[in-house]
């Protein structure tokens, strides 16, 4: 809702989380780099226009450490304790409120231990300005040294049909330790969608206008696995966006799909996923059209890659 994957409607936006709420969905998910602090005052001028009820069941989650330039440029991260009190009280400030329900480092920083990053956020639980602390995108072997710091509740990462490189070593290893996965792109940034055609065009301020999975020959073999997935979705009489999204209900209780939305038209098809049901020919049909390692392209460009916790 933040211009990230092109241009948004304030109104529309605001409409939008109020008929979440109001249809039940009680996690709103930012960062402090989302339009430079934009999402954040939009969430919270969301929250305070909402009906009260709805206002209190809402929870928070809220990615810091990003830096961005003035000219919305990505210069690195910064999980330095005193950095990560610093993002903190700006975002508490932004929203509204006085505290954040899960507070996460957007990416490991690596020239910080990861002890330190999640011992300054363990300080702000303490302190009661967080409640519970999460991560994003973090490796195996820094999920294990944050949990051993402190309770770790979830990992955000990405995880959907078409990048499903978790699975790997991450799941396993969060599954052991009872932390649960936030996972976002379900919808590969709107790549498995009805909305996404060969000849469209992406404004330079868009995401996917940098992302190489949306580049060239990438894009149009990654849209024939989207076609292939059409298939199964019309013969259940459903989109390919609530097959993306009934998928990632079906990997696990433990797996919780956040679904982006700018508009209650999407927020509308997302929530028709929650009827879809998926057995088990119909699970073997999507792996059998989309296996595991079929996307084409890595999910970020090669500089952000480097910062990642996964292979893809």
């Amino acid at each position: 809702m933040s211009p990230a994957y092109g241009e948004s409607d304030r109104t529309e936006s605001i409409a939008t989380i109020h008929a979440a709420l109001d249809a039940g969905v009680t996690l709103l998910d930012t960062g402090d780099f989302y339009g430079m602090g934009h999402n954040e005052m939009l969430i919270g001028e969301a929250l305070r226009s909402a009906r009260a009820e709805l206002r209190e069941r809402a929870l928070l989650s809220v990615k810091f450490g990003a830096l961005r330039g003035p000219d919305g440029g990505w210069i690195g991260h910064d999980g330095r304790p005193a950095a990560v009190k610093n993002f903190a009280a700006y975002s508490l400030q932004r929203l509204g409120v006085d505290h954040i329900d899960v507070y996460r480092i957007a990416r490991v920083d690596p020239d910080v231990p990861i002890e330190e990053t999640v011992g300054a956020i363990a300080e702000l639980v303490e302190k009661g300005y967080v409640r519970h602390i999460g991560l994003s995108e973090a490796g195996a072997a820094n999920i294990r040294r944050a949990a051993a710091t402190a309770p770790i509740v979830d990992l955000q990462i990405e995880y959907a049909i078409i990048t499903r490189d978790i699975e790997r070593e991450i799941l396993p290893t969060t599954r052991e330790l009872g932390i649960g996965i936030t996972a976002y792109g379900v919808l590969s940034r709107g790549l498995l969608s009805n909305t996404f055609t060969r000849d469209r065009q992406l404004a330079p301020t868009d995401f996917r206008a940098h992302s190489p999975r949306f580049q060239g020959d990438n894009l149009q073999r990654n849209l024939d696995l989207v076609e292939a997935l059409r298939k199964i979705a019309d013969g259940k009489g459903v989109s390919v966006a609530q097959i993306a999204i009934a998928w990632a209900l079906s990997r696990g209780e433990d797996i919780v799909p956040l679904v982006g939305a700018h508009s209650r038209e999407r927020l509308t098809e997302s929530l028709g996923a929650l009827d879809v049901t998926l057995d088990a020919a119909d699970l073997a049909a999507i792996e059998e059209a989309v296996p595991a390692d079929a996307a084409a392209g890595a999910r970020y460009p090669a500089a952000q890659m480097a910062s990642l916790g996964t292979e893809q």
